[in-house]
């Protein structure tokens, strides 16, 4: 929430705004006083990294009365605010839209009883309202990611990461209760991204007599040496007569049935708190410029409307119309009918049911479907958290599909050696949470070996080749410099010729600057970035941060640039410098990446399967189309699976970098946030759309991570 409330303090100066802070929520905007302040650029210096909320936040029984409404709306028009920027959840955004309508008649009854005088009346005849979604349990419809859900997976995944280890040690069975009153998204999610055995959640109860297949699930997956049993439920679970299903009664049930060693550990408050992860911060950020920019093109006709991300894309959306469509998802279960609940959640709910289910429960063999294709996986490039996560996707979504898969270590290198061997349903248990590639990478490309490679294609018959890898932590060190006094620190990024990591790292880090090869710069735009960290270190803040990418110039090395500033800097502020290296590379994967690692893959297995059903003919796959070896990713909002050969006219290959880069359009957002005077693009800032209920079956093109 913090970067939140620094992106609207910020934009709504750069934009001539006079910005107020209200704490502790609408209780602090019905006592008034000192709860309502102005805000200053420097009173929102050093938040990002903070967890939690530094206006803070309460619950108000008297917002919610006639009158207590009425003092809120006397204590705004006192200070001539017109314009409310609400983050919270559907309660606080509901009791938002309430104010709104009641709007001119409260301030009528403030007339009335002489508080105000008419001409306040015209000057304040409307009230602006533009919300943002902060709750961890992912809830509210209409948008694909909320803020704090993304850190909150980052503490579910860090207790099960941890709790693994001590599970494989002693062979025990363990229960995890999450947060989810009425929404399964961080149990759905976290059991997606560690593999877990079961999950309960309350939107998709288990059929009945789901007790007996989950003891023997848990044993079979025993039997089968896995030395641990995870299983994740939501502390809003139900069954399908809407009975809770606790935690503690699937102990029992495990203890009665199975007479394994099972523990439970309910992670309570700990999932709310801690320091954001990059995720939510750029998420956060994004939307706060958005919401002003929301606020600024408002009218009195304008419905109150939520600020998200769809995809890359930034989206608003009529209020009310989320808060009914939520507010569905709860009358569907209480009614029973589920598979219209987990629809309204929308489609990357729905999309992680459906991968959940495909990879974690295996089908006997009786029931697979039966092809004749051979499918092969390989990592390529340099390693990436994730891609263990990727690889067990589609070797288990190729099983499923009926193929026969097998694995390709070290890459290509690998791949003309013959080093490929079938790979099974249980050989890749566990690996959604390993860091690097398991299968091995190397950056050896293929075109030396095409020959060797095609006598190992057709040895082997392989048919087809999922090839997952690319073209061939900045908050930490900034909290260090929290201690200090003035201290600038200069960061060295991996990325190649490609400056996103810099760029989107700074976003996320609260830096000055992230010099990029994409954005060609001079001694003189050095110099002028010394002198405004000089100045800025003189009135206000008490660090700064640099980011720099490896190859953004030759000449400007990262030395050059800290002695620079060093200098330039003498008597104001010392510098630091750090070399991040490959650190960056290396982990334990985030939840995102785990996530979308395993989705994609799957959506590439089941392309795979497609095309080689269409091109099957008289006992051969006839691979000879453009379409028969493309690219899966994500552009703006959609997944998109783009021929190879079309890639070459929008890719430097010399740099390997595409030509246009959508993220460059954030960075005018960075300088900004870091009170350079510079203009921003608005037009691809998000348009008033309506909340999507009834959807299309899912095509190729789209889907929502």
């Amino acid at each position: 929430m913090n970067a939140a409330v620094r992106a609207v303090v910020r934009m709504g100066i750069y934009v001539g705004a006079k910005v107020y802070f209200i704490h502790e929520g609408y209780q602090g905007m019905v006592d008034g006083g000192d709860n309502i302040k102005e805000a200053t650029w420097e009173n929102v210096s050093s938040m990002l990294q903070v967890g939690g909320t530094v206006i803070g936040s309460a619950r108000c029984k008297e917002f919610r009365t006639h009158e207590g409404r009425l003092k809120a709306a006397h204590n705004l028009v006192k200070r001539g605010i017109t314009n409310l920027c609400v983050i919270g959840g559907d309660g606080s955004l509901t009791g938002a839209n309430l104010f709104r309508e009641e709007w001119s008649g409260l301030l009528t009854e403030l007339v009335q009883q002489g508080l105000i005088n008419e001409d306040a009346v015209q000057k304040y005849s409307a009230l602006h309202i533009v919300g943002m979604v902060g709750s961890i349990d992912n809830d509210f419809c209409g948008t694909d990611m909320t803020i704090g859900t993304d850190s909150a997976l980052h503490r579910i995944i860090e207790v099960v990461d941890a709790i693994m280890t001590t599970a494989q040690s002693h062979q025990r069975t363990f229960v995890l209760e999450v947060m989810g009153r009425h929404c399964g998204y961080l149990a759905l999610v976290s059991a997606l991204a560690c593999g877990a055995d079961w999950v309960l959640i309350p939107e998709m109860p288990p059929e009945d007599g789901w007790e007996e297949k989950m003891c023997q699930k848990l044993s079979a997956n025993r039997a089968g040496k896995k030395r641990l049993n995870i299983v994740i439920v939501a502390e809003g679970a139900i069954d399908r007569n809407n009975k809770p299903i606790t935690a503690e009664h699937i102990k029992n049930l495990v203890v009665r049935c199975l007479g394994f060693d099972t523990r439970v550990t309910i992670l309570g408050h700990v999932q709310r708190g801690g320091t954001p992860s990059a995720f939510d911060r750029i998420l956060a950020s994004r939307m706060g410029v958005e919401a002003v920019l929301a606020l600024l093109e408002t009218t009195a006709n304008t419905p109150a409307c939520v600020v998200s991300l769809c995809g890359n894309q930034a989206v608003r959306l009529p209020l009310m119309e989320c808060v009914q469509m939520t507010q569905e998802v709860q009358k569907a279960m209480d009614e029973k009918k589920f598979e219209d609940a987990v629809r309204l959640r929308g489609r990357s709910f729905e999309n992680n049911l459906k991968t959940y289910k495909l990879l974690a429960h295996r089908k006997p063999e009786s029931e697979l479907p039966h092809s004749n294709f051979n499918v092969a996986v390989l990592n390529v490039g340099a390693p990436a958290a994730g891609m263990n996560a990727a690889v067990r996707s589609a070797v288990r979504v190729g099983i499923s599909e009926g193929h026969k898969m097998f694995a390709v270590s070290d890459g290509f290198e690998g791949f003309y050696k013959g080093q490929i061997k079938e790979i099974k349903w249980a050989d890749v248990g566990g690996w959604t949470g390993q860091g690097g590639s398991l299968l091995g990478t190397k950056r050896t490309l293929p075109a030396k070996h095409t020959d060797k490679i095609a006598e190992q294609m057709r040895k082997y018959n392989i048919n087809a080749l999922l090839v997952i890898g690319g073209f061939e932590t900045c908050d930490r060190i900034k909290q260090s410099a929290s201690g200090t006094k003035r201290r600038v620190f200069i960061i060295e990024t991996m990325g190649g010729y490609c400056g996103y990591l810099a760029s989107v790292g700074g976003l996320a880090a609260g830096a000055d600057a992230a010099y990029i090869y994409e954005e060609p710069f001079d001694i003189r735009d050095l110099q002028a970035n010394v002198e405004h960290l000089t100045e800025k270190m003189k009135t206000s803040i008490q660090r700064g941060l640099v980011l720099r990418n490896e190859n953004c110039n030759e000449n400007y090395t990262t030395d050059f640039i800290y002695q620079l500033y060093s200098e330039e800097g003498r008597g104001v502020f010392d510098c630091r410098k750090n070399v991040l290296g490959h650190m960056q590379q290396g982990g334990a994967p985030s939840p995102f990446d785990r996530n979308f690692g395993t989705k994609i893959s799957a959506k590439a297995m089941q392309w795979i399967s497609k095309k080689l059903n269409e091109t099957y003919r008289q006992g051969r796959v006839f691979a000879n189309t453009e379409d028969s070896a493309c690219l899966l990713g994500m552009r703006r909002r959609a997944l998109i699976f783009q021929p190879v050969v079309q890639l070459r006219d929008e890719t430097d290959f010399i740099h390997r970098i595409p030509k246009e880069q959508w993220w460059l359009k954030l960075r005018p957002l960075m300088k900004i946030l870091a009170k350079y005077k510079t203009s921003y693009d608005v037009s691809d800032s998000g348009q008033l759309e309506h909340v999507v209920r009834d959807r299309p079956k899912e095509s190729d093109a789209t889907a929502a991570i």
